[in-house]
């Protein structure tokens, strides 16, 4: 189990614990963490689970790859450290992991 915060747009800190290779999406959902639409169900076809890692785990949790890249194409007010929460898969290393939802999604 790893440890997990996703900061809704408002503020709102979810401080999750979640299983190792689940994605930061599919925790996101499954605790109805607000602004997190997720409608492609994780395929990494659209931009509805965009996020902003926080900028002390950029490094760790890495860039996107080309089709996430592409994704985020569509995604509302994106940054350095966007992502979309189906492509980042909690592990021993992302412990800690803080992730912000933006305003809207796209």
């Amino acid at each position: 189990m790893s440890k997990l915060t996703i900061v809704a747009f408002d503020g709102t800190r979810h401080e999750l614990d979640v299983a190792d290779g689940s994605t930061v999406m599919e925790n996101a959902v499954r605790n109805s963490v607000p602004g997190i639409e997720a409608e492609c169900g994780g395929a990494c076809a659209c931009a509805t689970c965009h996020v902003y890692v926080d900028d002390a785990w950029s490094a760790t949790v890495g860039p996107p790859e080309a089709m996430e890249e592409d994704m985020l194409d569509f995604a509302y007010e994106v940054r350095p450290t966007s992502r979309l929460s189906c492509q980042i898969k909690m592990s021993d290393a992302l412990d800690g992991l803080v992730v912000h939802v933006p305003e809207r999604q796209a």
